[in-house]
């Protein structure tokens, strides 16, 4: 339930803040933890994933976080760790980054603005008039939370939106062109291409001393 959900995200917080590296490993569908992993500072070693939330399409491996290969996961994770433990600095940043992406990219505002982008867009696409039904009942929200108490309460009246935004909605920017669209797509590809032929070069060299 929604309780039980704060509280292990709370606790996945406390717990991910202890760690150097962080591993963001899919399940058997899309994972609500994604975003929180990316969101505490250390670089995340990011398995190739089946599923894609919205924002990991901006974001860029080697700058937001590292590729994992979900193919030969253990040795792309010990290499991995290999790297940032040698690239000390270089590492901080990519956990920087994908912090302050997530931070600044993702925070409320923002959202707010995707959601009313996205139900415009939508609206156009409606071939009939919306009308509210005459059995329908106005809920406000506020009285979601009236009948709660304890932390239940609390977590919602946390999240409780107190008055409307003092700023209009951003304005929605073009779609890229097929030529940046390319370019942003290529660069993502090769980025994860170099760390690919980093971890051959590294087996190979280890393989050689054996």
């Amino acid at each position: 339930n929604f309780l039980v959900l704060i509280t292990n995200y709370y606790n996945l917080k406390i717990v991910i803040i202890l760690y150097r590296y962080k591993i963001y490993v899919e399940g058997w569908a899309w994972s609500v933890s994604e975003k929180y992993i990316f969101a505490c500072d250390s670089p995340t070693l990011y398995i190739e994933s089946h599923f894609y939330d919205f924002f990991i399409r901006g974001m860029i491996p080697q700058q937001h976080y590292w590729p994992i290969s979900d193919n030969d996961k253990c040795k792309s994770l010990k290499f991995a760790v290999q790297w940032g433990n040698n690239h000390t600095h270089k590492a901080e940043a990519i956990g920087k980054a994908g912090s302050e992406f997530i931070h600044e990219d993702m925070k409320m505002e923002r959202v707010f603005d995707y959601i009313y982008h996205l139900l415009n867009e939508y609206a156009k696409l409606q071939r009939f008039d919306p009308i509210v039904p005459q059995s329908a009942t106005e809920i406000c929200s506020e009285s979601l939370a009236c009948p709660l108490d304890g932390l239940w309460r609390k977590f919602m009246e946390e999240g409780l939106e107190k008055s409307p935004s003092y700023s209009d909605p951003c304005i929605l920017p073009p779609p890229y062109d097929p030529q940046q669209l390319k370019t942003f797509v290529e660069q993502k590809v090769n980025a994860t291409k170099q760390v690919r032929s980093w971890e051959s070069e590294y087996w190979s060299s280890l393989n050689k001393k054996q």
